[in-house]
């Protein structure tokens, strides 16, 4: 009697143990808004690319210095620098406004940072492992007119169990040769978080 008591109060504890555990995951639309910790968040980041991308790709900078030099201007993205009180990831957002100017065909877009020294790394590994006809040169790489930088900040609002966050992306596009900014484009986001 005992060892069926004991038996059946562990296959009750393990059923427990296993429903309690079990986690349900569903697939979502990428662009359906799901707001859990009230951070910095996916929607965050696509709205921002939206809203960052449609605003530079319509300034008149791009058809100024096209009028000025008769082509389209080269970009580099340089740092956006997260002043937040969070972990942001910049690169969500400036990568989406690198492929508005590359699919509207507003501007070049050049490698900058890591990427364009693994790109290096290879040209130099080509000068001595590929032959003449195939081999990259140095020195023909197209150079930036411009630089897109930009911060992010946040302000946090909080009292007992209520809290305002304010997010304010902040992009500025300079010209390289005379470090005249060019444009400017941002991307406010307002919270409100009640636990």
């Amino acid at each position: 009697m005992k060892k069926r008591v004991l038996i059946a109060m562990l296959s009750v504890v393990g059923f427990l143990t296993i429903t309690s555990c079990s986690r349900k995951i569903t697939r979502v639309a990428t662009d359906e808004q799901i707001d859990i910790s009230g951070r910095w968040n996916d929607t965050d980041a696509r709205l921002s690319a939206e809203a960052l991308s449609s605003q530079i790709v319509m300034g008149d900078w791009i058809n100024e210095y096209k009028v000025t030099t008769g082509k389209k201007p080269a970009v580099i993205v340089g740092l956006v620098r997260n002043k937040s009180h969070e972990h942001i990831d910049a690169e969500l957002f400036t990568i989406e406004v690198e492929k508005a100017l590359v699919k509207y065909q507003k501007a070049k877009v050049v490698q900058g940072g890591e990427m364009r020294n693994e790109l290096r790394a290879e040209r130099a590994d080509q000068q001595t492992n590929s032959s003449v006809s195939t081999m990259k040169k140095f020195g023909l790489e197209t150079g930036a007119d411009f630089m897109l930088q930009g911060t992010i900040n946040s302000v946090v609002d909080a009292l007992k169990k209520q809290k305002v966050v304010y997010y304010q992306v902040d992009l500025v596009l300079t010209n390289i040769q005379t470090n005249e900014k060019v444009w400017f484009g941002d991307k406010k986001i307002k919270k409100f978080i009640k636990n």
